[in-house]
């Protein structure tokens, strides 16, 4: 098995996991509507899910390393900065 495939299983396998727990959060929020509930959702989504999305697209678009790696970090933080909403404010 090639090194690229194994990483691009590890990321779907990671998006899967991160999309599935978000929408156990999301189904919390619609049952409760609890605005904590949908921002933690949202985070994780962002965390695992948005990640992979973001990441996919810069690579198919030609993008750089650099441009990759500053597209998923961008994501990252903003994902953590709603976790950390959702902890703290919500």
């Amino acid at each position: 098995m090639e090194p690229l495939s194994v990483v691009s299983i590890a990321r779907s396998v990671t998006a899967l996991a991160g999309l599935f727990v978000a929408t156990l959060a999301y189904r919390g929020y619609r049952r409760n509507s609890s605005a904590k509930m949908r921002a933690l959702a949202i985070g994780i989504g962002l965390l695992t899910t948005g990640v992979y999305v973001a990441v996919m697209v810069a690579d198919m678009t030609g993008a750089g390393n650099g441009l990759v790696l500053l597209v998923r970090g961008l994501v990252t933080v903003i994902g953590l900065c709603v976790v950390l909403y959702a902890i703290l404010i919500a």
